[in-house]
């Protein structure tokens, strides 16, 4: 088992950060702090859904004996 937060849980510290930093009342240095906690959480976020993506593929591919072919994106 492993200690990393989840896509869900990525997703919820990443909405309250961008919460916080809509909100414009933090002082210059925590904005910062928060903000690089912010794109930390969406690059862990980005690489989930881009895992997930691939393993949707290859499940896929497998499972009906066809070519990859990448998972449509909307």
């Amino acid at each position: 088992m492993t200690d990393e937060p989840t896509f869900e849980e990525s997703l919820r510290a990443l909405e309250d950060r961008v919460d916080a930093l809509s909100r414009g009342d933090l002082p210059l240095d925590r904005a910062l702090a928060v903000f690089e906690e912010g794109l930390a959480l969406y690059r862990r976020c980005h690489t989930i859904l881009a895992d997930s993506e691939q393993r949707v593929t290859k499940l896929v591919a497998a499972a009906e004996g066809l070519t990859e072919e990448p998972f449509p994106v909307e």
